[in-house]
């Protein structure tokens, strides 16, 4: 039985679209863990700022392949955005003092419309930054603003009706269209 044939079956017998599997999500996670080092590879330390919940946990996986593959120092920080009201204060685990002049890479699960990463981008830039890239790890082609992903895992062509959903659970893990 292929690799194939067995992922679609597991994926239609959970009755949704599977994108990308465990070991799929961890190669992408892997490679843009390379691309963020080799934009940072003069640094010294670098912050990963995950927006909360799935962001933040890609940006911890990303941490843990960056510490493998280098000896840069990786500070995570959490970006709290309300979801519905970008335009609500948004906060983060770090001091500012703490982010100002370093690398920083601003990290989310999904680049839907382009609101919650723009809103994000929004409040680092009132910061000194070395540098500032965003990365997701499923960026759809339906932004409403410009903004862009510099690291991203896939990008997929869906429709206004579609919705992708990242589930990080061990070796569960999936990224489904529903």
């Amino acid at each position: 039985m292929s690799f194939i044939y067995l992922k679609k079956k597991i994926c239609m017998a959970l009755a949704q679209n599977c994108i990308l599997n465990h070991q799929e999500i961890d190669h992408k996670i892997k490679r843009i863990a390379y691309q963020i080092y080799e934009t940072n590879v003069d640094q010294k330390e670098i912050v990963l700022a995950g927006i909360e919940s799935n962001g933040y946990v890609l940006a911890e996986k990303i941490r843990h392949q960056l510490e493998e593959i280098s000896e840069i120092k990786v500070l995570l920080c959490t970006v709290k955005i309300n979801k519905k009201n970008p335009t609500a204060t948004i906060t983060t685990s770090l001091k500012r003092e703490e982010y100002s002049n370093k690398s920083l890479v601003l990290v989310d699960d999904v680049l839907h419309s382009g609101t919650t990463l723009i809103y994000g981008v929004k409040h680092f830039l009132d910061s000194p930054l070395t540098q500032f890239k965003t990365a997701v790890l499923v960026n759809r082609n339906h932004k409403k603003y410009p903004i862009k992903a510099d690291f991203k895992g896939i990008s997929l062509s869906t429709s206004l009706n579609e919705h992708i959903d990242v589930v990080f659970d061990g070796r569960n893990s999936k990224v489904v269209l529903v």
